[in-house]
């Protein structure tokens, strides 16, 4: 039996870009760490959304570093960080392959937070996304930039419910660390 999205409980899905990366010679792109910026950003990004009231209950991360250092310095905002699993299936993935792993989510999540990598991330949000509130859907076509966090809402009993068209795209924010 195949569930009706649109019932059951609100959940949002947190896609959040990596902060920015640094390009240093002789590393792979796998291994590639966070520039000065993206160590400002990501705490950043980590305030915005406890401020947001939009704290996760689970993580799911790209085992590249400069993701898993986004995660880091992010959650080292909050009290006390929610359960992250670092999933070397987000590290380049497809919409269709970051959906799956979406997909295998527990029901007892209400709030997820993916974090990994464009074009991919940016593809999802806008597939997922039937529709938008204010300029959000044209913002994210316009850039999905590093850091930047895009909040889709939805209904449904299991993950594996969240299909392409049925969440809202409440808000789209690319919060910044200032230079010290």
């Amino acid at each position: 039996m195949t569930e009706r999205a649109g019932a059951g409980p609100l959940r949002r899905l947190v896609v959040l870009r990596h902060a920015k990366s640094a390009w240093p010679l002789d590393v792979a792109d796998h291994e590639r760490p966070l520039a000065p910026r993206g160590r400002r950003d990501a705490p950043a990004v980590g305030r915005a959304l406890a401020a947001a009231d939009c704290l996760p209950d689970l993580a799911l991360c790209s085992t590249a570093v400069r993701a898993r250092q986004t995660w880091e310095l992010a959650a080292a905002e909050w009290g006390t960080p929610p359960p992250v699993r670092f999933d070397r299936r987000l590290y380049a993935a497809s919409p269709a392959g970051l959906l799956a792993v979406v997909h295998e989510v527990s029901a007892e999540v209400e709030t997820l937070l993916l974090i990994g990598h464009n074009p991919g991330l940016e593809e999802l949000v806008l597939a997922l996304a039937g529709d938008g509130l204010d300029d959000t859907l044209e913002r994210v076509r316009t850039k999905f930039p590093t850091s930047a966090v895009a909040v889709l809402s939805w209904h449904g009993t299991t993950w594996r419910a969240l299909a392409p068209g049925t969440a809202l795209l409440t808000s789209v924010t690319v919060p910044r660390g200032k230079k010290k």
